[in-house]
């Protein structure tokens, strides 16, 4: 069972990361021709829904007030005829916990004057880059299974970098963490993340939900964006980033998928972090993003119909990820320090929290949990547990970087 857990974990760390990053050079070298702008203009047209209000943020993204009814994920097949649930059935009860740094409000992270309508979403608008994006996801073949050490494996995971604590001992219903916020400074082809994440089934059809930030100039632009992404056959067919494409339902008004995250901590001075829950709710199979206690939106159970996150996760996950080009060093983990160097220093996930299949909150008992490092001369994750200060349950994670090479086998 480890050695599975230990396959299925790292594919879903590596993957995502995969499709974002592995791309950089060609990329930059890619100007599509007139045929391609012309298809992308009509893409634009189907992707962007008719807004009834939009708003230009300080850093020039546009957000727009979509009819929640009328949002990109219904045009996905599976949810023709989806009802929208404005809100889950059953809310988790958490466990309180110590908290010694500062959440984030998730209604301070855009401008006061950006505020949709009643009846309408907000949704951060697809731009022409973003579709060149796409392009070249599907033009580097990364649409099959990932068999990460196994007999005749020949994918290069040249360049990934994990530090993680992971949950693989009985069935999730729901996962819950506060992440500390921190904006790594990697170069164009790089990628820096903490992430929270869920999963279940074989690598051929894995189901997985992430959810976190991420540093990442080719998708993001700058700086430290709020992401998830989302597959249900092991990246094969489904998923994608926020909602680059259609599937997750958004509920929210003033949290997009996507947003800039603000402020962020500062090396031995105020920690911050945000407050995020994966959970599903008992009645529908629904799987909700909760940021600070506000319901952004949902994964609806029909889009992983035939996988096994539709009878709750077995696997769940804490910590930090990296990627650089195999012939780059790798870039900052975190805060770029070791977890020997604790609070304020650091970079953590706290309040580690698991939902049971009744939908009862617990925290996890040490023997439940395995740290995994794939490169601990760079990166180190440290769990802390009842006798360990200052929380009950949090990993530290992360590290300078300066790797290079084949991912370790560890």
């Amino acid at each position: 069972m480890e050695f599975s857990s230990n396959i299925v974990l790292l594919t879903l760390f590596t993957v995502s990361l995969v499709l974002a990053a592995e791309t950089a050079h060609d990329e930059r070298r890619t100007i599509p021709s007139e045929e391609e702008k012309i298809e992308m203009e009509r893409q634009l047209k189907a992707i962007n829904k008719p807004a009834l209000k939009s708003f230009k943020t300080e850093n020039g993204e546009i957000f727009d007030c979509i009819d929640i009814r009328k949002q990109l994920a219904f045009d996905h097949p599976l949810l023709k005829n989806h009802s929208v649930q404005l809100k889950p059935t059953s809310v988790p009860v958490w466990i309180p916990s110590n908290n010694i740094s500062r959440n984030i409000g998730p209604l301070q992270l855009l401008q006061k004057r950006i505020r949709c309508p009643h009846g309408t979403v907000i949704v951060k608008r697809t731009t022409i880059q973003d579709l060149i994006h796409s392009q070249h996801l599907k033009s580097i073949g990364f649409n099959s299974p990932r068999h990460v050490f196994t007999e005749g494996n020949n994918i290069d995971l040249s360049g990934h970098h994990f530090a993680t604590v992971e949950y693989d001992y009985s069935r999730v219903a729901g996962v819950t963490g506060n992440i500390n916020l921190w904006d790594p400074q990697v170069s164009h082809d790089q990628v820096s993340i903490a992430t929270m994440a869920i999963a279940q089934g074989p690598i051929e059809h894995l189901a997985s939900i992430s959810v976190g930030w991420m540093v990442n100039p080719l998708l993001y632009q700058d700086h430290i964006h709020l992401y998830t992404y989302w597959t249900a056959d092991g990246y094969n067919k489904t998923g994608c980033y926020d909602i680059r494409c259609p599937g997750f339902v958004q509920v929210s008004q003033r949290i997009p998928l996507g947003v800039l995250l603000h402020p962020v901590s500062i090396y031995t001075g105020t920690q911050y972090e945000m407050d995020l829950s994966l959970h599903q709710d008992r009645a529908t199979g629904d799987w909700w993003l909760v940021f600070g206690g506000v319901n952004v939106g949902y994964w609806p159970k029909s889009l992983f119909m035939g996988s096994g996150l539709v009878k709750g996760a077995n696997l769940a996950s804490w910590g930090g990820q990296v990627y650089s080009p195999k012939t780059e060093k790798s870039p900052i983990m975190g805060s770029g320090h070791f977890p020997k160097e604790g609070f304020g220093k650091a970079a953590f996930v706290n309040n580690i929290q698991i939902l049971d299949g009744k939908g009862e909150a617990f925290i996890p008992q040490i023997y439940t949990i395995k740290t995994g490092e794939s490169s601990p001369n760079c990166y180190k994750a440290k769990f802390i547990h009842d006798e360990d200060e200052p929380w009950i349950r949090a990993v530290y994670y992360g590290g300078p970087g300066g790797c290079i090479g084949q991912l370790s086998r560890n």
